[in-house]
C-alpha cells in the first residue's frame, strides 16, 4: 500500500483527520490502526543492534521502535494525523494535557529566565508559575490576556511567552499576530495552549507561533474516554520536546492512541455541531431575563468579538455566564439541569456543567477568588452532542426553577 499524498495539501481538517498527509502501510493491511500492546520491541541479531543504535547517534531512523517508553506505532500513526490537522511539521504525544504542558515549558525555559503567561488560563498552569517555577531559577510575570501588556511585560530575560486562546473560562481571543510580531523581534519562544480553539477553529502555526499545545482529553478525543495532551510545531523543537518526553516518560498508552485516533475521524463533525450548539446556546442565555451576563466570542458583547470573527472560525461549545443572583440560585440551576453532568472538561459526547469557584477554585480565599475572576454565579457550560433544541430546553427548565 503506497504513500499518496499528492493531494494532501488541498484536504480539509476532516479528511486530514481521518488520513492524515497521506495513506501508510499498517500491520497485516488493516483499516483501522492496530493497537500494539507490548513494552518492548526485539530485535533479531547483535549485529542488527549495533547498526540501530549506531544510525541513531548519527540521527537517523533504520527502525521505529524500541521500547514503548520511547513511543509505540499507534502512538505515530495519531501524531502523524494531528500534525497534518494543524498544518505542523511534527506532533509530540503526552499522558495528559498538563505533562504537554509543563514539559513544553521545562524542554525550553533556561536559568535566570522570564516567562510570561496570561492571568485568565487553567489554573493549574497558573498554580505551576506560581508555586514551582522559582524552585528551577526562573522568574515569571503573569498579565493580561492582551498583546499589549505581554509586551510591556517582556524583560531583557525573557525566553518564553505562554498563552492561551480562548481563555478558559472567560474566552478572551488573544491577538496571535501581533504576540508574534513582539516574539520574534525579542527572540522570544510563543507557546499557546489552544484547546478551546481546536485546529478546526484556528491555526496559531500559520500565524507564526512555534508550539501550540492541546489538551487531547478533550475535543481532539472528543468522548469523554481518554487522557493525552500534544504538543505540535516544527521538526527541531519536536525532537527537544521528544527527548524530555522520552526521559519523564510521559508516553501515552497503545490503547489512549487508538481512541485519541479513531475520536478523529468524526472530528470535523464533532466541531460543526459543536461551533452552531455553542452560538445557539450563547444567543438564548443572553436573552434569558435570569442570565446577568455571557461570555461567547461570537457574541457582539464579548470584549473580543471582533478580533474573535477575524481569527477563528469558529467558538466551540464552552459557554461561560453569571446567573442573576448568588450562590443559592446559581446552584438550584444546576441541580434542576437533566442533561448536563456536574463535573470539570470539555469538549466530549456529553454536555457538562461547572460552577468554577466551587469545582476549581474551592481552596483559594474568596478575595483571592473575587480577584481572578471566580465569583460565585460563575457557571461554565461544555456541550456535547445532543440535540440543541433539547439542551435549550433543558437550560430553559432549570433557569425557570430558581
Amino acid at each position: 500500500m503506497s504513500n499518496k499524498n499528492t493531494n494532501a495539501k488541498n484536504w480539509k481538517p476532516s479528511t486530514l483527520a481521518i488520513h492524515g498527509n497521506g495513506r501508510l502501510p499498517k500491520a497485516h493491511h488493516a483499516v483501522s490502526t492496530p493497537i500494539m500492546h507490548t513494552s518492548n520491541y526485539y530485535f533479531d541479531t547483535a549485529d542488527e543492534v549495533e547498526d540501530f543504535m549506531r544510525a541513531k547517534g548519527q540521527g537517523k531512523v533504520i527502525r521505529e521502535h524500541e521500547y514503548a517508553r520511547y513511543g509505540n506505532p499507534t502512538q505515530i500513526e495519531t501524531e502523524r494525523k494531528l500534525a497534518a490537522i494543524e498544518g505542523a511539521e511534527r506532533a509530540v504525544l503526552y499522558s495528559s494535557g498538563m505533562a504537554a504542558v509543563l514539559l513544553a515549558i521545562m524542554t525550553f525555559m533556561k536559568p535566570g529566565g522570564h516567562i510570561i503567561f496570561t492571568s485568565d488560563c487553567y489554573r493549574q498552569t497558573r498554580d505551576f508559575a506560581i508555586n514551582f517555577l522559582g524552585k528551577f531559577g526562573m522568574d515569571n510575570s503573569i498579565v493580561d490576556p492582551t498583546a499589549e501588556a505581554i509586551e510591556k511585560a517582556i524583560k531583557p530575560n525573557t525566553n518564553i511567552i505562554f498563552t492561551e486562546s480562548p481563555t478558559n473560562p472567560y474566552l478572551r481571543v488573544l491577538d496571535i499576530p501581533a504576540i508574534v510580531k513582539v516574539a520574534k523581534a525579542k527572540k522570544v519562544l510563543t507557546i499557546i495552549d489552544a484547546t478551546l480553539a481546536t485546529p478546526y477553529n484556528i491555526k496559531p502555526i500559520e500565524m507564526g507561533v512555534d508550539v501550540v499545545i492541546h489538551s487531547a482529553t478533550k475535543y481532539l478525543g472528543g468522548h469523554n474516554d481518554l487522557m493525552a495532551g500534544v504538543c505540535l510545531g516544527s521538526n527541531a523543537l519536536m525532537t527537544d520536546l521528544y527527548k524530555m518526553q522520552r526521559m519523564m516518560g510521559a508516553t501515552p498508552g497503545p490503547l489512549t492512541c487508538f481512541l485519541l485516533e479513531r475520536g478523529l475521524k468524526t472530528f470535523g463533525m464533532r466541531m460543526e455541531h459543536h461551533n452552531k450548539a455553542g452560538l445557539a446556546v450563547a444567543q438564548m442565555l443572553e436573552a434569558h431575563p435570569k442570565i446577568e451576563k455571557v461570555w461567547y466570542p461570537a457574541l457582539k458583547s464579548h470584549p473580543d468579538h471582533k478580533l474573535g470573527m477575524e481569527q477563528m472560525k469558529g467558538f466551540g461549545s464552552v459557554i461561560s455566564f453569571l446567573v442573576k443572583g448568588g450562590n443559592k440560585e446559581t446552584r438550584q440551576f444546576i441541580d434542576a439541569l437533566e442533561l448536563f453532568l456536574i463535573t470539570p472538561s470539555l469538549g466530549g459526547s456529553e454536555s457538562l456543567v461547572t460552577q468554577m469557584w466551587a469545582m476549581s477554585f474551592f481552596d483559594y480565599s474568596e478575595e483571592y477568588r473575587k480577584n481572578i475572576g471566580m465569583v460565585d454565579n460563575l457557571v461554565r457550560l461544555a456541550l456535547g452532542l445532543e440535540d440543541v433544541d433539547d439542551l435549550i430546553f433543558d437550560l430553559k427548565q432549570a433557569l425557570d426553577k430558581i
